[in-house]
């Protein structure tokens, strides 16, 4: 049973069934998303635009409750400190999973390639496994794995799309100034900008899978420059996705006046998270589409 918070007391709140369900719809889409990569879309489509929906009903529900119980005042600090851990640790759990992707590009990059070419006198890998293949990035590996390919040209739509994020996380920075000094209609207006500058990048990036396919003949099955293009880019994608998704929370409700210039934990959170997809998109942009 839940308790409301008070400044000696800590708001735990009733048991709920939401996690379960989530996990769920989780399940659902991420079988159907896999059934279609294996081209089997008969299955795919429907358990994936099923989990789909279940899982932007139950957000919408679930977040609607959380929205309730912040207005209703049963946060209290040490409420709001325990959010700030959370997502701290989430973002931490963010990094970890991005350098997991980093990792496996340079190892496969600096070291696999290397090795299967024959690196070093004593391994003479390439004469046992691959004879007269060369170290040379990008590659699709031996086998030429998903035939000849064409990168996507690092000062063309990735440089644009990275001028969108570094502008979108200056205005988003704006909109907390307007919010820490009570102008709702201010941070609204930049939060605005900011969904707008997010939609750009998805927008775009779009166009550059698009390309990628239709005309360089890079897909997730050209070797391993083409899954781990794919694998960094699109996780980064799905991530500015759900950052512009919270953003129009957010958005929505600074114009409802639901922050105070003091308690607006709401969106600080969500603009750690739209910072923290910043930066990995730098990194992204220095090492998949410049180095």
């Amino acid at each position: 049973m839940s308790q409301n918070s008070t400044a000696d007391t800590y708001y735990v709140p009733a048991g709920s069934s939401w996690p379960f369900l989530m996990t769920i719809a989780l399940v659902i889409f991420v079988s159907g998303f896999g059934h279609m990569l294996n081209e089997d879309m008969s299955f795919g489509r429907i358990a994936f635009f099923t989990g789909l929906g279940f899982i932007i009903v139950m957000t919408f529900v679930w977040l609607r409750g959380v929205i309730h119980e912040s207005e209703s005042g049963k946060y209290n600090m040490q409420v709001d400190r325990t959010y700030r851990w959370s997502m701290g640790w989430f973002i931490f759990s963010e990094v970890m999973f991005f350098g997991a992707f980093f990792g496996a590009l340079f190892y496969a990059r600096i070291l696999s390639v290397p090795w299967v070419a024959g690196a070093g006198p004593e391994l003479m890998t390439n004469e046992v496994l691959w004879k007269g293949f060369e170290a040379v990035w990008p590659t699709n590996g031996p086998a030429d794995m998903g035939g000849e390919f064409s990168t996507i040209p690092a000062w063309g739509v990735p440089f644009l799309n990275t001028l969108i994020l570094l502008t979108s996380g200056v205005t988003c920075t704006f909109a907390h100034h307007g919010l820490k000094e009570g102008n709702h209609r201010k941070a609204t207006i930049w939060l605005a900008a900011t969904v707008a500058l997010g939609c750009g990048f998805l927008f775009f990036q779009a166009e550059e899978y698009i390309e990628a396919y239709s005309h360089l003949n890079l897909t997730l099955e050209s070797g391993i420059y083409g899954s781990t293009f794919f694998m960094l880019t699109g996780f980064h994608g799905m991530h500015v996705t759900l950052g512009t998704i919270m953003l129009i929370i957010i958005m929505f409700r600074c114009a409802k006046g639901h922050f105070t210039e003091d308690r607006h934990f709401g969106f600080e959170g969500v603009a750690w998270y739209w910072h923290f997809v910043d930066v990995v998109w730098i990194g992204l942009f220095i090492f998949v589409y410049v180095v």
